[in-house]
């Protein structure tokens, strides 16, 4: 029997600590990203808006991943530092944030959908909050940290919905994941000489809980026939954040089958 090889250098996450948002769903990105970093070798530090994030910890320990769990609604300033300082005084350091939540809250059920004239302020302010500003609170209260360590790594989920191309009736989700490639730029560029590396993944039709029967078909009809699924999206967040990446700063990682590229959409 041969004997376990080590985890290489460039992928090895050892001794480093992590935050990952958004990551109460046990079918979705957030839960693959936080078992992937744990899997390498980092703590992690995992939030959702409601105590379900209890049991994905509880999950997380259960295959080895030291995790620590938090309960938070990151639209607010104090609750986004309270998880920054959850994960300082549990492990004296912070390596590593995740930005990947957004979307829909659990409880309200309410993807925040519409075309412009449906939009309306309330419901736009709504969107940018959770999809936008919800990455700038947890960036900035996790700066700090992230210089100290050296070798800081912000990985910012974001989507082709704006960065890439653009969906019927999503008028705010797509101003708001567009501004997500707009915020990790500026910090990559800001944050660079601190030995920090900004980056966001763009995830295409992902197979999780919150994927609507009509985005299944969507993803059918992409290039490979299926949608992704969240442990690919994953391997592209952790990727980005281990220490070979040290040189890939203010990029958008694509990962949607290719479907962005096809020119194509008829079925033959």
């Amino acid at each position: 029997m041969s004997a376990v090889r080590p985890i290489p250098a460039a992928f090895d996450l050892t001794g480093t600590v992590a935050v990952v948002t958004g990551a109460g769903s046990a079918t979705g990105i957030g839960y693959a990203v936080a078992g992937l970093l744990g899997r390498c070798g980092a703590a992690v530090v995992v939030t959702a808006t409601t105590d379900r994030i209890e049991q994905r910890a509880a999950e997380l320990a259960a295959d080895g991943v030291e995790a620590l769990p938090v309960v938070a609604d990151l639209t607010d300033e104090a609750q986004a530092a309270r998880v920054v300082d959850a994960a300082a005084s549990r492990f004296g350091r912070l390596d590593i944030l995740v930005n990947n939540a957004g979307m829909v809250t659990v409880g309200d059920g309410d993807y925040l959908e519409g075309d412009l004239t449906s939009t309306d302020p309330t419901r736009w302010r709504a969107s940018l909050e959770r999809n936008l500003t919800t990455a700038y609170l947890m960036t900035r209260a996790a700066l700090p940290h992230l210089r100290e360590s050296g070798r800081g790594r912000v990985v910012n989920v974001a989507s082709v919905t704006g960065a890439v191309m653009a969906m019927r009736s999503e008028v705010a989700y797509a101003a708001a994941k567009a501004g997500i490639v707009g915020l990790t730029r500026a910090v990559a560029v800001d944050e660079a000489r601190h030995g920090l590396t900004c980056n966001a993944v763009a995830p295409g039709w992902i197979a999780t809980g919150s994927q609507t029967p009509a985005e299944v078909v969507e993803g059918e009809v992409s290039p490979p026939g299926r949608s992704g699924r969240a442990e690919e999206v994953a391997s592209a967040v952790v990727w980005l954040a281990t220490p070979g990446a040290g040189y890939v700063n203010g990029q958008v990682v694509v990962v949607d089958g290719g479907n962005s590229v096809a020119e194509e959409r008829a079925l033959r």
